[in-house]
């Protein structure tokens, strides 16, 4: 189900002894943040001399020892001498052909690396037909204008921003023209690599009235999507499951009675209902009626069901008797309710009320494949998150303060996460009139852990917090403004 994935990018445009070009740090940093949404662990290398490509090019080397899919993107000055391509580096010496091959990085040095890295799947994107800017100082054909057809290795798919002997130019806004088409369509839901380019060749013809048509070499052995639906990407329930919203109870099953029960929203009904659900009547549940009893078990915990509450802060212990996978179900389904809306769509507002008990859970062992699974689901949405909420990443933060006239009293000033302040106002009705403080509510240090952890959507047992203006004790309290969050914007 999870896929490995790896990405290198490369934007050179600051070239030094040629005309500096206006898009390529553009495109490499915005294809990155793009494969990043899609699951990608992405190497960055901007305005790159020779010897940063071949350091970023061996770092990828290593990266792609432990993936299912590498990917490498080129936007820059691109050339071809004796047949072979090379992609220029900011400090390509282009004195003569001989210099500009052994200052440039090999693009069949690239293929060879992804070849034999025994990834499945390998693509190439190059952004990099330019015309050539050292050309006038060689003796060459007008046949050698851009980039030559290159062979592709089974597994590996080579896109070019051209057809062979076709040259692009810089684009007119931020992104050139290709990466600008390649933004547009690359995260298209359930659309395969193939059907991907070929819509981005549409798109830039369009665009360039027919003056510059993509190409593409494929060898590739099976489909590869950048943007998997829920559905497609997790195989493991029925899309009944995943949109409850469609799941078709019968009342035969004893299951499903529970699970009509715990959609009542009244908790005489929830609390028997909650009681009544025995290891036994999972043990004889399907995974998937047991991924819907676990998303309405979280709502009805939410809801103030006391019984549905209770099961869950005991869950390892009351849950212990279900065999596995069937028990994985019903964490799966426990966990899937918090991110996800019953027609399997990521929620605007995520539902939190019960996110410290449940997210505890991860502290033990036999539990975590369920934590891997919800971090797979949200695998994409990664943007939204400090840490995508299942991996097991301590997220640290910085909380600065200054204190009230009481002793043992702190008012809150910032709190920071990777170099960035990350308190804002959330709610504008709470805004101050000008000069004046905000309005703060009293809490303990347990109390404001926990709130940072909830609105940060971090597990609280891996959130650590650093007082920076205070040893911290137990009876400490901090004054926190009305409205702020720190919640990922």
């Amino acid at each position: 189900m999870s896929r490995r994935l790896n990405a290198l990018v490369i934007g050179n445009a600051a070239y030094e002894a040629v005309e500096e070009l206006k898009n390529p740090v553009n495109d490499a940093e915005d294809v990155g943040a793009m494969l990043e949404t899609c699951g990608f662990t992405v190497i960055r290398s901007l305005d790159s001399d020779h010897a940063d490509m071949d350091r970023a090019l061996k770092k990828f080397q290593r990266a792609l020892k432990d993936s299912d899919v590498g990917l490498f993107f080129f936007a820059g000055h691109g050339m071809q001498i004796d047949g072979e391509n090379y992609l220029a580096a900011v400090d390509t010496d282009g004195a003569d052909e001989i210099a500009a091959k052994h200052s440039s990085l090999a693009l069949n040095h690239v293929i060879e690396v992804m070849e034999k890295s025994g990834c499945s799947t390998s693509i190439i994107v190059l952004d990099a037909c330019r015309n050539n800017p050292f050309e006038r100082a060689w003796t060459r054909s007008m046949e050698s204008r851009g980039l030559a057809p290159v062979y592709a290795p089974r597994g590996t798919l080579i896109a070019f921003a051209t057809s062979p002997g076709q040259t692009a130019s810089d684009g007119r806004g931020r992104n050139g023209a290709y990466t600008a088409a390649l933004l547009q369509h690359m995260t298209t839901p359930d659309c395969s690599i193939e059907t991907m380019f070929k819509r981005v060749r549409n798109t830039l013809s369009a665009a360039t009235k027919g003056r510059q048509i993509s190409w593409e070499h494929t060898s590739l052995a099976g489909e590869f999507f950048f943007n998997l639906s829920l559905g497609l990407r997790i195989d493991l329930y029925a899309e009944t499951s995943l949109s409850d919203s469609l799941f078709v109870l019968d009342d035969a099953k004893t299951s499903h009675r529970v699970i009509r029960e715990l959609k009542s929203s009244t908790w005489p009904r929830q609390n028997p209902a909650v009681e009544g659900f025995t290891a036994d009547v999972a043990n004889k549940a399907s995974t998937d009626s047991l991924f819907v009893v676990g998303r309405n078990l979280y709502q009805a915990a939410c809801g103030g069901s006391h019984s549905a509450m209770a099961y869950l802060r005991d869950f390892a212990s009351r849950s212990g008797g279900i065999k596995e996978p069937k028990r994985k179900a019903l964490l799966d389904g426990l966990l899937f309710e918090v991110f996800y809306d019953p027609n399997g769509k990521l929620r605007k507002q995520f539902k939190l009320r019960q996110f410290e008990p449940l997210f505890a859970l991860q502290r033990h062992k036999d539990l975590l494949p369920s934590f891997d699974f919800i971090a797979e689901c949200l695998l994409p949405e990664a943007a939204r998150f400090y840490s995508i909420p299942g991996k097991r990443h301590e997220v640290a933060v910085d909380v600065a303060t200054h204190p009230s006239a009481k002793a043992g009293h702190h008012v809150l000033d910032s709190v920071h996460c990777d170099g960035a302040s990350i308190l804002w106002l959330e709610d504008e009705d709470y805004a101050p009139e000008p000069g004046e403080s905000p309005e703060r509510k009293k809490l303990t240090l347990e109390q404001f852990e926990l709130q940072l952890a909830e609105q940060m959507l971090v597990a609280p047992h891996l959130l650590k917090v650093n007082y920076v203006s205070f040893e911290a004790e137990s009876r400490d309290t901090i004054a926190f403004p009305l409205g702020w969050s720190t919640r990922r914007r």
